[in-house]
């Protein structure tokens, strides 16, 4: 057994926040099961977790524990800060490309990074995002749904729908031209989708963009007033090219990543006994 596959203290269970070899501006964390033994055969899924707003990478991590334990599945949490490029920028990787800065390519080599520290499969890897880690998460499924075993789209401020006509980030026009990868439905349509959300998530003062900020362009509201319409939005265009998401809304709670976390659970599940019964 190589050492690459024996990690020691502090890249075991709860792990320190490691710079990321691609980029060291940006980092991750990870979580391993207790179980996971260095000199065992089994392999592992992984799942992504990507923060919103508030980059809270460790306790969105944190939050999925008791899931990655009953799983046995590795957790990679990214974590993007603010300012990078521009001082008091926010938003940067939830648009995926931020000058020049490519957050997907950024996220696809961590994850190879972890798989070669650790025994995992990372051929297909789950992913869930919350607001503006939803955000990410959408776009990310666009340009690579080949990668995902199943996405889970949280609470997105801004949606970019599944519509060649609209430009990019309001649709996906010339998304060839912008990242070299094609829409293609037919990939899309094989990874299952969770919309999830807070049925109180109705709050419009972080949602509407003004033309002042770096997500504006022509239609960008169009999608609806509060994240709940938009999230329908999405839907019914993910529907529009043969998508049936999975819609989770939950009751009584208003934009709270953590409290959303209990059907994304149950969806990720449910994507890993697919798997397992087709024998993957």
């Amino acid at each position: 057994m190589s050492d690459r596959k024996a990690p020691g203290f502090y890249r075991s269970g709860r792990t320190t926040f490691f710079a990321s070899r691609m980029d060291q501006r940006f980092s991750y964390c990870c979580y391993v099961p207790e179980g996971y033994a260095p000199d065992g055969d089994a392999v592992y899924p992984l799942a992504v977790l990507v923060h919103g707003s508030l980059r809270d990478a460790a306790t969105l991590r944190d939050e999925f524990i008791d899931f990655a334990e009953a799983n046995q599945c590795v957790l990679l949490a990214p974590f993007f800060p603010c300012g990078i490029e521009e001082p008091g920028d926010l938003h940067n990787y939830k648009l995926i490309l931020y000058r020049g800065i490519r957050f997907d390519l950024i996220v696809l080599d961590m994850i190879e990074e972890v798989a070669e520290l650790y025994r995992l499969d990372t051929s297909k890897v789950l992913m869930h995002g919350f607001s503006g880690g939803g955000q990410f998460a959408h776009r990310f499924f666009y340009l690579h749904p080949e990668r995902l075993m199943g996405v889970s789209i949280g609470a997105p401020g801004t949606v970019t729908l599944a519509d060649p006509e609209k430009e990019w980030w309001v649709g996906t026009r010339r998304m060839e031209d912008i990242f070299g990868r094609l829409f293609d439905p037919e990939a899309m349509s094989e990874v299952p989708v969770q919309l999830v959300i807070g049925a109180q998530d109705i709050e419009t003062w972080d949602v509407t963009v003004g033309p002042n900020s770096a997500f504006w362009m022509p239609g960008i509201n169009d999608s609806g007033e509060t994240r709940i319409a938009r999230l329908r939005a999405l839907e019914a265009s993910l529907a529009g090219i043969g998508i049936t998401p999975r819609f989770d809304m939950v009751p009584g709670v208003a934009h709270i990543g953590g409290l959303i976390k209990d059907p994304v659970k149950a969806f990720f599940a449910d994507c890993l006994a697919a798997r397992r019964s087709r024998g993957i």
